[in-house]
């Protein structure tokens, strides 16, 4: 069963573009799928999310808050190191941990993981080493997928559809 759900950001919550504006502002855009599932998680069945992500950004926050994403950790080099000790604080084992990467900076943390997933666009390098490849492309429904998968394995679909039907 999992118990804790990581996920990366660029490429994976957004479509890993960064577009700035001509006052220099960062700009992202999430998929509202993909938070109405992670808010299923965690506000409706009390469950811990953490992003850890490679990039610093205020709308990442803004993001995180919204979804009450327990864990967050941006402009991290070792994901694996931190998810490490998010593991040890919350005293949960890698097998009950479900991540979602992209790239290969999210490569020793998703072979880590008890389940692992990719964006239809990840690297072929991570594409090689998770359990999951999903159809949905990084900011196009991808931690949607994910989401959706985990609640059917976990047995918790019916509860994930009775939150919103």
């Amino acid at each position: 069963m999992i118990k804790l759900i990581v996920l990366d950001v660029d490429g994976t919550l957004t479509d890993g573009k960064i577009t700035y504006s001509n006052s220099g502002e960062e700009t992202k855009s999430f998929d509202v799928a993909d938070g109405l599932a992670i808010a299923v998680w965690t506000k409706k069945f009390g469950n811990k999310a953490a992003i850890i992500t490679g990039r610093k950004s205020d709308i990442v926050e803004k993001r995180a808050k919204e979804l009450q994403i327990t864990h967050l950790h941006q402009g991290i080099k070792n994901k694996q190191e931190v998810l490490e000790k998010i593991l040890e604080e919350e005293g949960i084992d890698w097998s009950e941990v479900a991540a979602i990467g992209d790239d290969l900076n999210d490569y020793h943390m998703l072979k880590k993981a008890g389940l692992s997933f990719t964006p239809a666009n990840g690297s072929h390098y991570i594409k090689d080493i998770v359990n999951v490849v999903c159809k949905n492309k990084g900011g196009e429904g991808a931690v949607r997928e994910m989401m959706e998968y985990i609640y059917k394995e976990d047995g918790l679909e019916e509860d994930f559809l009775n939150a919103w039907i």
